[in-house]
Parts: structure tokens; C-alpha cells; sequence
């Protein structure tokens, strides 16, 4: 079993992580659970899973026929704590996160969110003389942040495919997306890397840039559960939630955060379809973080 220990975070944080782990599911105990824990890997507090996800949850737990209850985080590591110790049954995280958890702890994909045009799109300004990605050699690209799927991994697994290695062949700024796309415009960086939805909203007025190179589209991201479950309650949840996917997608959509989640369908998913994510980390020297 991986369940490895995380140093640098106190059983504190265990406790503190919901009434709801004071009486967590007996691993002991096959069938179905008498509550659902859940947490959401990028969503910080009781009040954001509340607000963004609230909605979402009251359906969820009308379709599993299961209460749920919400268990804050504070980060994707402190989701694995909270796996590795059965204090979460439910996640809900993105493809990066997922395999660092996975390499971590022995949680399974439980079904997968396909969204609308996920996939990361290199662009450079209208005028710039770049037309390919091996022109990028010893240029400065723009990205969103480290780990990111779409605003780090995507357009990096582009550039490696070009025969491109970063901070080799060319410099990365990590400046989130509408500071990114600001920079691209006023030539502060030649190229900007990052996903399609995040371009599509974060244009600068006056300004007009061109694509030129995208990815396939992305891994989901995917609810993840704690391997404590029984094998059959797991595929009669993911029955019920494929069953049920229009329901829960209106649903899930509410959120101020869950905009991106429009337009998506629920997929079924395995381990294997993130060993594309693995392989970025492989090749940029990250190979600890998943194994």
C-alpha cells in the first residue's frame, strides 16, 4: 500500500479538518458508508466549498442516496494527508494533482469530467516573425504557475515535443494568466502558454495575438476515492453519476468557480489515462513528486 507519511504537516490539520472525521468510515465494515466525505483540491475553507460546490453536493448525495459532508483543504498534498488517514472518502482534483496524490496514497479515479475545450495553446503577438515552436529557441514564454495541467504542463509537453527543454533551450516566467497574457502584450515575454478557455477570457483590449500550436485534448479532472471503499458500492456510484449526469453537471455549474465545468460531461477514466502528466514531470526533472 502507498501510504506514505507527509512530513511538515501536523495531525493537527486532521483535526481540524471536519466534525465529520471524528467518526470516520470503518474500513472494516463493507457496504455502503453511512456518510461521504468530500473535499475539493483547489477550493480553500468551509465557506468557498459551500458556495462553489453546495449545490453540487445536495445533488450528489440525492443521486449516491448517500449524506455527503464537506471536509476543507488546504492544498492537493493536504487532500493525501487527509486520504492516507481516512479523513476523506470523495475528491474532487485536477490531472496534475491526481497522480502526485496517486503516487502517494492508494486512491482510484472514480469517473472523470470531460470539459469543453480543454486542451493548451502556445500564442505569440500578431506581428511577432514566430511561426513555430523551434523558433522559441532562447525566446522567454509566459506560463500560469507550476503544476498546472493546462498553464504549465500542456504547453511544456508542446515544447518538449519540439525538441524544446525549459531553462535549456528557452526561459519560463510564471505569471498567472491575465498577468502572463498583459506581459505577452507589452513584449516583456515573446510567447505565452496556457490553456484555451484562459485565453479566450483573459485578451487585452487592443491587442491581437496567434496561435500557433495546441495540444490534444487534456486528462480530466476527476473525483478520486479512498480505496477504504467497497469495490461494489465504487462501480455502483459511478452507475448512478453517468445515470444522472445532466442532473449533476446544472448542478455543479452554480459556483463562481465552477464556470469551467460548463458544456462538460461525466466520462469513465483510468490511471493509465494520466501517465501523459507523469511523463512531463519525468522529463522536466519532477520525477519525485510521482513516484
Amino acid at each position: 500500500m502507498k501510504r506514505r507519511h507527509f512530513l511538515g504537516y501536523s495531525f493537527l490539520f486532521l483535526i481540524g479538518c471536519s466534525t465529520a472525521t471524528q467518526t470516520g468510515n470503518n474500513p472494516l465494515k463493507p457496504g455502503k458508508p453511512e456518510l461521504l466525505r468530500f473535499t475539493v483540491t483547489d477550493e480553500q475553507g468551509i465557506e468557498a466549498l459551500t458556495e462553489n460546490y453546495g449545490t453540487f453536493r445536495q445533488a450528489l448525495q440525492e443521486v449516491l442516496q448517500t449524506p455527503i459532508e464537506f471536509v476543507p483543504v488546504e492544498s492537493y498534498t493536504a487532500a493525501a494527508v487527509a486520504l492516507q488517514s481516512n479523513q476523506v472518502d470523495l475528491l474532487l482534483t485536477g490531472p496534475s494533482e491526481y497522480v502526485v496524490i496517486n503516487a502517494r496514497t492508494d486512491a482510484k479515479p472514480l469517473i472523470g469530467i470531460a470539459r469543453q475545450d480543454y486542451y493548451s495553446i502556445i500564442v505569440v503577438p500578431e506581428e511577432s516573425e514566430i511561426e513555430s515552436l523551434n523558433q522559441l529557441q532562447g525566446k522567454t514564454i509566459s506560463m500560469k504557475k507550476p503544476g498546472s495541467t493546462s498553464g504549465h504542463l500542456g504547453p511544456t509537453k508542446l515544447l518538449l515535443d519540439a525538441g524544446l527543454k525549459p531553462n535549456e533551450n528557452y526561459q519560463v516566467k510564471m505569471l498567472g494568466s491575465s498577468e502572463g497574457m498583459q506581459a505577452l502584450a507589452e513584449g516583456q515575454v515573446d510567447a505565452w502558454g496556457g490553456s484555451k478557455t484562459d485565453y479566450e477570457s483573459y485578451k487585452v483590449s487592443g491587442k491581437r495575438f496567434r496561435e500557433i500550436e495546441q495540444t490534444s485534448p487534456l486528462p480530466d479532472d476527476l473525483f478520486v476515492v479512498s480505496d477504504l471503499l467497497d469495490a461494489e458500492v465504487v462501480a455502483e456510484y459511478k452507475q448512478r453519476i453517468i445515470g444522472n449526469q445532466d442532473k449533476l453537471i446544472e448542478a455543479l455549474v452554480t459556483g463562481e468557480t465552477t464556470q469551467k465545468y460548463k458544456g462538460s460531461r461525466f466520462v469513465a477514466v483510468t490511471d493509465a489515462d494520466y501517465d501523459i502528466i507523469r511523463d512531463v514531470y519525468e522529463e522536466i526533472g519532477e520525477g519525485d513528486l510521482i513516484r
